[in-house]
C-alpha cells in the first residue's frame, strides 16, 4: 500500500508515535525493511539518497521501492531525500514517488523558501508531499563540505508557514554518518520548535542517536526519524564476517540472505523504539 508522507505520518500521529524513514539502496536493504514493518505491524518510509541515484538513477530506485511497497501489507511511503536539483525532483515525481525533499538549506532563507516553493507546487499539483529544512544538520565526514547549524523555531515558523510544506526537517544536534550513538541532542530547542510549527518534524542522521533519546525525539515532537547508516552497518559488517568465515565464498545471492536478515532485525528494533 503506497502512502505520500502526509498520509502516513497522520496515521502515526494520532497514535503519538513516530515513523522510521529507511536509506534503501537496492532490493535487497528495500525487501528487508517491507519484512521487518510487516513483522510488526508498523507503516514505514523508504528513501533514495543522493548516492542511490548517482548509483543507479532515480527512476530505477524508485521503482524497486515502489515495487516492495505496492506489495506490501502495510503503508508505505516512497521518498526522495535530499535532493537539490529540480530536474532531478521533477523526474521523481514523474516516475511515482509519493514525496520528495528539496534541501535548500544551505541557500540563503529567501533563495530556500522561493525555490521550496516551486517543488511544492510542482509536487502537490500530483499529489506528491515535500519535506524541506531549516538550519542545517551537518555530517560527520570532514571531507564533506557543509555549513551546518541548529534551527531556530521562529525561523522554521515563518518558513512552513511561507512555503506550505507538508514536512520540515530541523535541526537540533544529530549529524548525518555518525557511526556511533554519540548525538548531544537540544530537546528544549524540538520542543519549541514543535509549540510553533503545525507540520510533523523531520530528524536527520538518527543513526548517531540512543534508543533512548530516540524514544524522547517522539515525545518531544518528532515524526518522522531518518535512519541510513545504522543499516547499512549491518549489512557491511555482515557480507564481510560472511567472507571472513569462507575467504572462497562467491554466489552474491547466498551471501545477501544473512545481510537482508540483520538488516531486518535491525529495522525492527528501531521501529520499536519509535
Amino acid at each position: 500500500m503506497l502512502y505520500n508522507l502526509k498520509d502516513i505520518i497522520r496515521l502515526v500521529d494520532e497514535e503519538n508515535r513516530g515513523i522510521a524513514a529507511f536509506n534503501v539502496f537496492g532490493y535487497e536493504d528495500s525487501q528487508a525493511v517491507i519484512d521487518a514493518a510487516e513483522e510488526i505491524g508498523r507503516p514505514v518510509i523508504l528513501m533514495a539518497n543522493k548516492d542511490a541515484v548517482n548509483h543507479m538513477g532515480v527512476e530505477m530506485i524508485g521503482e524497486i521501492m515502489r515495487h516492495v511497497g505496492l506489495g506490501s501489507k502495510v503503508p508505505v511511503a516512497v521518498h526522495l531525500d535530499h535532493a537539490t536539483d529540480l530536474e532531478i525532483i521533477g523526474r521523481a515525481v514523474a516516475c511515482g514517488y509519493t514525496s520528495v525533499m528539496f534541501d535548500g538549506s544551505q541557500l540563503p532563507f529567501e533563495e530556500n523558501v522561493e525555490m521550496t516553493k516551486k517543488v511544492a507546487r510542482m509536487a502537490h499539483e500530483k499529489d506528491v508531499s515535500v519535506e524541506a529544512e531549516i538550519g542545517a544538520v551537518g555530517y560527520s565526514d570532514p571531507a564533506i563540505k557543509f555549513n551546518a547549524r541548529f534551527t531556530e523555531p521562529q525561523e522554521a515558523k515563518r518558513f512552513a508557514d511561507l512555503t506550505g510544506v507538508d514536512a520540515l526537517a530541523v535541526a537540533i544536534g544529530t549529524v548525518h554518518r555518525m557511526e556511533m550513538q554519540k548525538a548531544e541532542l537540544q530537546f528544549e530547542r524540538l520542543r519549541e520548535i514543535a509549540r510553533q510549527v503545525d507540520i510533523p518534524l523531520v530528524i536527520h542522521g538518527s543513526t548517531g542517536v540512543t534508543d533512548e533519546d530516540l524514544t524522547k525525539l517522539v515525545a518531544c515532537g518528532a515524526r518522522k526519524i531518518n535512519i541510513g547508516t545504522a543499516l547499512r552497518m549491518e549489512f557491511g559488517q555482515t557480507l564481510r564476517r560472511q567472507f571472513e568465515e569462507d575467504p572462497k565464498a562467491f554466489d552474491r545471492i547466498k551471501l545477501f540472505g544473512p545481510c537482508m536478515e540483520a538488516v531486518k532485525e535491525k529495522a525492527v528494533q528501531k521501529m520499536q523504539l519509535l
